[in-house]
């Protein structure tokens, strides 16, 4: 029996598989979560600069483009539960390499040597995300007879999925500071390696050809894309520059610079703010339920709240400049709006990505697709150091609409994802 169960054999139902892969997902996102507040933190009471800590995440990012596009590839090549099991395994190794860190460490030394490890977790966690995301699509079923039901389960699982990972991550902030208190940063970091170790053994029974090609897919695989997706990968690097070219770096240094909040009051507030927007981008299909928005989501949906999105950024500029009202209620006021509007735009493009994809090819797409997002993410968050630098959270917040718009516009020209 155990011998079936490791090989990956037994049957699991849709649902069965659908709830280990994201079990396994929401364990590696508290990780993820936690250990980004862990390393700021610690490494911020140890005295380092921002501009020394923001090198730690350097390589997180960087490798975040990489991973994604030839992630993909490796899923339909080789199956997601492979994919699955590296990012996971991988991001075990990146917590067992920072247990030794010390304070009597040279400087250069621990920032070199947590760098690497950062780069092996922002590689795993690509990995995981697009074997997840992609591993949805497998298990939805997708004939023509029950079509329009699989979408909207389709749209209700990613949904699901995606919203739940971005509260969790919130949830993994806190879970850094409260771990960095109690425990020590050590301790902490071993005791996440060991409950991930934990989640990974509960993967072991996923079905082995899980979103893998019968046909191996070759390199040029990698970029020959359908419009669709080709179009919504662009629209996606906007959306994500435009969130972070002003969220990332600018607005908690903003809020502490500028409006004197203390070092706990900014991460407590985008931790619950990364929650706020995970509940939202979970409760999207009911939210459009309830509005009358039987059908899932298209182009139209995605035109819309876009357009939508592009306004919020705009107006808080004109208000700080403005100066009407208090800038801390304008900013915390125009953040909460502007993250349900986001959740939104993100929860739909989380679809869309899927409902242009056929099963076989979908790990290659989504990975495409997410490699743009980390380069939009990328952009951003080199842009909101600079662009804060030269003309203050007012400059950010118009980049940030000018890159909302372009995501509008390249959005005018996608294809239905639902042709009848």
């Amino acid at each position: 029996m155990m011998g079936g169960l490791l090989s990956g054999k037994t049957p699991l139902s849709a649902l069965q598989q659908y709830a280990i892969v994201t079990a396994n997902y929401w364990a590696f996102t508290l990780t993820d979560g936690a250990l980004r507040m862990l390393v700021v933190f610690h490494f911020h009471a140890l005295g380092y600069s921002t501009l020394e800590i923001a090198f730690l995440f350097l390589f997180y990012e960087f490798f975040g483009i990489i991973t994604n596009l030839y992630g993909g590839w490796l899923g339909a090549r080789f199956g997601l539960r492979l994919t699955l099991w590296s990012g996971t395994l991988m991001q075990v190794t990146a917590l067992l390499m920072l247990i030794p860190v010390a304070e009597s460490w040279p400087k250069w030394w621990s920032v070199a040597y947590v760098m690497v490890a950062q780069a092996i977790s922002g590689i795993a966690k690509d990995l995981n995300k697009m074997s997840a995301k992609s591993a949805i699509k497998t298990v939805v079923k997708d004939t023509p007879e029950d079509q329009g039901q699989g979408q909207q389960q389709l749209f209700r699982w990613v949904a699901i999925l995606t919203g739940s990972k971005n509260a969790l991550k919130g949830v993994g902030f806190f879970l850094g500071g409260v771990l960095l208190t109690s425990v020590g940063f050590n301790r902490s970091v071993a005791a996440m390696a060991a409950g991930l170790f934990a989640a990974f053994l509960v993967t072991l029974v996923l079905p082995a050809d899980m979103g893998r090609m019968k046909q191996k897919p070759g390199f040029s695989a990698l970029f020959s894309k359908s419009r669709g997706i080709n179009l919504l990968s662009l629209a996606r690097f906007f959306l994500f520059g435009a969130r972070d070219v002003w969220f990332v770096v600018a607005l908690p240094v903003f809020l502490q610079a500028a409006l004197g909040w203390k070092f706990w009051e900014v991460g407590g507030f985008m931790g619950l703010w990364v929650i706020g927007y995970g509940i939202v981008q979970a409760s999207a299909p009911s939210l459009r339920r309830s509005w009358g928005q039987t059908k899932p989501p298209g182009v139209s949906a995605l035109e819309f709240w876009s357009a939508v999105l592009s306004a919020i950024p705009a107006l808080m500029a004109l208000t700080l400049w403005r100066q009407v009202g208090h800038p801390g209620l304008t900013v915390v006021v125009g953040l909460a709006v502007f993250g349900v509007v986001f959740a939104m735009n993100s929860s739909i493009h989380s679809y869309m990505v899927l409902a242009y994809s056929d099963q076989e090819a979908v790990s290659l797409n989504v990975g495409f697709y997410y490699m743009a997002n980390a380069a939009g993410r990328l952009l951003g968050t080199l842009l909101s150091g600079a662009v804060f630098l030269l003309g203050g959270l007012e400059a950010c917040l118009w980049i940030s609409s000018l890159m909302v718009a372009l995501a509008f516009a390249v959005s005018t020209r996608l294809p239905s994802p639902n042709p009848s």
